[in-house]
């Protein structure tokens, strides 16, 4: 297999889909079965934080010792993902604008290829795909299981895009799609240039604020907005 020239690393939540607001009441349920609290849950911004990192940061917060969370997150990651498959409905969500065919241009590319780079556990990202046929674009990716910071993806992402495509990626070849802060933050501690999507809770504004490269209303904008090498 020739290695493309190009990386695309896709955010999920905020991204491709919106799953509205089904998945708080899922997570806790998790969290709480199996610790006992879910700690100040409302109060929390789950935007651009990996589920490891959530879960970690609640209990913490909480009052839940470090040991206690470790020993428990494989438990409740075991639970949510149960629920998460059982409950989550498709028609309470939402597939965002234009990103079937964002993906299937990009597939249909030799020099493109098109990876994941999510702060959801892998389980979870596959299900949230899975209800609007996403995987199929995605033969892998960097998630969330065993990270609390979404700055350590970028190189798992590379590690991994190496591996299937038989030579490595450079930061300079690779461009982070996704819809917050923290996606233009992790893209930046790398190298890797990031493309800002205000399809999330993040602003367009506030997504140029944090450095990303390229804003864009949403992926409808994606091929006028980027330069030659990513278009």
């Amino acid at each position: 297999m020739t290695r493309p020239k190009r990386l695309f690393l896709f955010d999920v939540d905020g991204t491709l889909l919106s799953c509205g607001r089904q998945i708080r009441p899922i997570f806790r349920s998790a969290m709480v079965d199996t610790f006992g609290t879910a700690g100040d849950m409302d109060g929390y911004d789950f935007a651009g934080r990996t589920d490891d990192g959530i879960v970690t940061d609640l209990l913490a917060g909480a009052g839940l010792p470090l040991a206690r969370i470790a020993a428990g997150i494989d438990a409740a990651r075991r639970l949510y993902l149960e629920r998460l498959e059982r409950d989550l409905d498709a028609r309470r969500m939402r597939l965002l604008p234009a990103v079937v065919e964002t993906l299937e241009r990009l597939a249909e590319r030799e020099d493109a290829a098109l990876g994941l780079l999510t702060g959801n556990w892998e389980g979870g990202a596959r299900i949230k795909l899975g209800r609007f046929d996403l995987n199929r674009f995605f033969a892998f990716g960097a998630f969330g299981d065993g990270v609390t910071d979404r700055a350590q993806l970028p190189p798992l992402a590379l590690e991994r895009a190496a591996r299937v495509f038989g030579g490595s990626f450079l930061p300079e070849e690779t461009l982070i799609v996704g819809d917050t802060s923290l996606d233009v933050d992790c893209g930046r501690r790398h190298g890797i240039a990031v493309l800002g999507v205000a399809t999330g809770g993040t602003s367009a504004d506030a997504l140029r604020a944090a450095g990303a490269d390229w804003v864009i209303t949403d992926l409808r904008a994606a091929g006028a907005r980027l330069p030659a090498a990513f278009a």
